[in-house]
């Protein structure tokens, strides 16, 4: 009896092992996708700015990834540029090589993007069929996947919107297209850090995991008033700061009718909406953190806190000094990154009060 006792401790412990190798190589590939989707944020910030979101006026999944080669074939795509809103209306004079340097960056976003499905499908593939994947995390994963195909469409229909009527792409299908990829962002950092190792300390206060569930979903709805700023071109008007228009409330906020438009499509009340979201997203990482440094000051919830609220402060000094600044490229680069930095701890710090994902075989091991 004794020695099938011993047998089958034996069994679980290699079982635990496995699943603990099983869970660091997942989590390896995991910071690799996030790692891309990071940089594919920050190109896609970079198209935005130089307005080169639109250089390229046809959507090529596959034959796209190869760009053009000889002069003929740049002339080719060139012409196609010519022929939308944009050029006609903002960049006439344009020569091929100019064209050239919008159609890169255009070009890298869209090659990231095909990279990151290849980066997320081609190991997930491999970690099912070997059965790396745990049941639980199957379904999630392979949603995730879905949301990044979805995603390719949703960028072409952002595309589409700027071919035809306008000079720029829509502002809602913008908010879109950045919302969804922050949320397979988001998705990614909350199943990266359920298998990671948590501490077993209670949670500060009764509030504090609602509190960072609040902090972690008007982040990313701060996120989307930044896409509508952007979409709108409102940072590049009223660069003052704290006034705005020489007044904390500005007048003319609801001028278009119906007043709810303005929401939208005013680029005045537009940002000045997204500086409140920055003032309330402030308020509730502070009182988060001071609150968990009041309750247990010593936990790691309460270290999170403070280094969730310094990271608050920091994107919202970046914040400022690209709109004082009138959003040099850099800077609105920067506070686009800054963006899904917060909102990843904030997901990351949500998701340490659950825990880590319970373990396939659980047992209380003798040593």
């Amino acid at each position: 009896m004794a020695g099938v006792e011993m047998a089958t401790e034996q069994m679980l412990r290699n079982e635990i092992g496995r699943t603990d190798r099983n869970r660091r190589q997942i989590r390896g590939w995991l910071a690799a996708v996030l790692f891309t989707l990071f940089a594919l944020v920050l190109v896609g910030g970079a198209t935005r700015l130089t307005e080169s979101g639109l250089s390229i006026t046809e959507w090529k999944p596959i034959h796209g990834v190869i760009p053009p080669l000889t002069v003929a074939e740049w002339e080719e795509e060139f012409q196609l540029y010519q022929r939308i809103p944009q050029y006609q209306q903002m960049n006439s004079g344009m020569t091929v090589d100019e064209f050239k340097t919008i159609f890169w960056w255009e070009w890298a976003h869209r090659l990231l993007a095909r990279t990151i499905g290849l980066i997320f499908a081609l190991p997930l593939a491999y970690f099912w069929f070997t059965g790396k994947v745990e049941r639980k995390l199957r379904m999630p994963l392979l949603g995730i996947l879905a949301l990044g195909g979805f995603q390719g469409f949703i960028g072409w229909w952002m595309v589409s919107s700027g071919l035809v009527e306008r000079t720029e792409v829509s502002q809602y299908r913008l908010a879109t297209h950045l919302v969804i990829a922050c949320l397979i962002f988001a998705a990614c950092m909350w199943i990266f850090r359920g298998l990671s190792r948590h501490s077993n300390e209670a949670a500060p206060t009764d509030r504090s995991r609602k509190m960072a569930m609040i902090i972690a979903i008007f982040s990313l709805f701060q996120i989307y008033l930044g896409a509508l700023v952007a979409g709108l071109d409102a940072g590049f008007s009223y660069n003052t700061w704290p006034l705005m228009d020489g007044a904390i409330i500005p007048q003319d906020l609801f001028l278009q009718q119906p007043w709810w438009i303005n929401l939208f499509e005013n680029p005045k009340t537009v940002q000045f909406v997204h500086r409140i979201g920055a003032y309330v997203l402030f308020a509730f990482a502070l009182m988060h953190m001071i609150a968990s440094l009041r309750a247990a000051p010593e936990t790691t919830h309460a270290r999170r806190a403070v280094l969730l609220f310094l990271l608050v402060s920091a994107q919202a000094a970046i914040g400022i000094t690209t709109l004082v600044l009138q959003v040099p490229i850099g800077w609105g680069v920067a506070h686009q990154g800054g963006a899904l930095v917060v909102l990843g701890f904030a997901i990351a710090h949500w998701r340490g009060f659950y825990g880590e994902y319970p373990r396939p075989t659980t047992i209380e091991l003798r040593d």
